[in-house]
């Protein structure tokens, strides 16, 4: 009942499945159905005359997902669902028509694809149509089919050991994580048959020896060339992971952590006092206009000083932008189902209007690292070709960084460092 409430407010407002707070095998449906909606409505539109409501067909879309996409009998998928069709008070004949429906699912299996590449792999990897034919044009049609599959993948789960309170093999021996991969001295890929939510409830996590983080923050932040003592700005920081990375780095960085959200700030100053952080200043700052907020536990101090970190230079600066999560779509499946061109358009006018105001803050000769976890060019080489063609005191520093194009390990990231003159 909890995936299915949650999958139909998904649909019905965008809400984001991942902080519902579901437990391990709902959770597990619920993305999963998310992942390959498109797939499972193809699926039922050749099992139906007349579509049901967003309802029945999402009853539907859980128990085929179970059917065919989960090692569960399909009996006990039927009769789930069909429980869950009473359960849930949908009108008058719906939970027949769920029977019926998955037992015919049953007898036909999974339908063929559509000849044209286009549709099938739109329909395949439920991508939206207009979405794959954008990346069979920027990236013609291996690397389109390969993003496109991609999406369904499982992402890998990291942890990030706060070196300045254990090691890696010490928290993995803890952890009870035996065998894991571990990079950087500081990541260990949490094992797929792992319970995530026992690691998350140990008391290491607790304590702040740990942060769940992909490793592809550390390729961005290196890109920074950060030196003791330095003076940095994470500008779109929330929800703070690689200022907290940054910070377990070095202790003597002065960093401010910044966001214009201030929800999404006070769950940062949370981070901060778990991980027992010292060197981060956590404030709420719109980029483009100054002082967005101030956190109530903070009052008038928080004020003062987001009004002092918006003068000050700073040595480092880091933008990791809004943006339209092409990148991690496996990690966030929603994702995939908000972006429209227009929508990609108008991120890409935020994305410049952010980096144009915050280079504003760069001390010459000092690095800023423009990152998106996006690839697409509309968010990243053309907003970095237009910035320094339009600002000619600052210049690529370096080639752009792009974890996650060979290593599915990694999230999808672009990164460029620029350096100013």
């Amino acid at each position: 009942m909890d995936a299915f409430r949650v999958l139909v407010l998904w649909q019905k407002d965008g809400s984001f499945i991942k902080e519902s707070g579901l437990s391990p095998f709902a959770m597990e449906l619920a993305l999963g159905v998310c992942r390959r909606h498109l797939y499972l409505l193809y699926f039922l539109k050749t099992l139906v005359k007349k579509m049901p409501s967003l309802e029945v067909a999402t009853v539907l879309e859980m128990g085929l997902f179970q059917m065919f996409f989960m090692e569960i009998p399909d009996h006990a998928a039927v009769s789930t669902s069909v429980e869950l069709a009473k359960a849930a008070n949908l009108q008058e004949g719906s939970a027949r028509l769920v029977n019926a429906v998955l037992h015919a699912a049953h007898r036909s299996g999974l339908p063929a694809l559509p000849p044209q590449k286009v549709r099938r792999v739109s329909i395949e990897n439920s991508v939206p149509e207009w979405l794959v034919r954008r990346w069979f044009d920027i990236y013609g049609s291996t690397r389109a089919e390969a993003l496109a599959k991609a999406t369904l993948t499982r992402p890998a789960e990291w942890i990030r050991v706060n070196l300045q309170k254990t090691s890696a093999p010490v928290l993995s021996q803890k952890l009870g994580i035996t065998g894991a991969s571990i990079l950087y001295d500081r990541y260990i890929q949490v094992p797929a048959d792992a319970k995530l939510k026992l690691i998350l409830e140990s008391d290491s996590f607790a304590k702040g020896e740990f942060s769940m983080q992909n490793p592809s923050a550390y390729e961005v932040v290196k890109l920074l060339d950060l030196k003791p003592g330095l003076k940095v700005w994470d500008a779109c920081a929330a929800p703070g992971g690689k200022a907290a990375l940054m910070a377990e780095m070095d202790s003597s960085l002065d960093i401010l952590a910044s966001d214009v959200s201030e929800a999404r700030v006070l769950k940062m100053h949370d981070l901060v006092d778990r991980l027992g952080l010292t060197n981060v200043r956590v404030e709420c700052l719109d980029v483009l206009g100054g002082v967005a907020g101030s956190p109530a536990r903070r009052g008038s101090e928080q004020r003062t000083r987001a009004s002092e970190g918006e003068t000050s230079p700073f040595d480092r600066i880091l933008l990791d932008v809004p943006c339209s999560n092409m990148g991690v779509i496996a990690r966030r499946p929603e994702s995939v189902y908000r972006i429209t061109q227009e929508s990609i358009k108008e991120l890409a006018e935020l994305q410049y209007a952010i980096l144009q105001a915050a280079s504003a803050k760069l001390v010459p000769g000092g690095i800023l690292v423009y990152a998106t976890c996006s690839p697409d060019p509309e968010e990243t080489t053309k907003i970095v070709n237009r910035f320094v063609k339009e600002n000619p005191e600052f210049e690529k520093h370096g080639d752009a960084v792009l974890p996650g194009t060979e290593d599915s390990r990694f999230d999808g990231f672009f990164a460029q460092a620029l350096r100013r003159k």
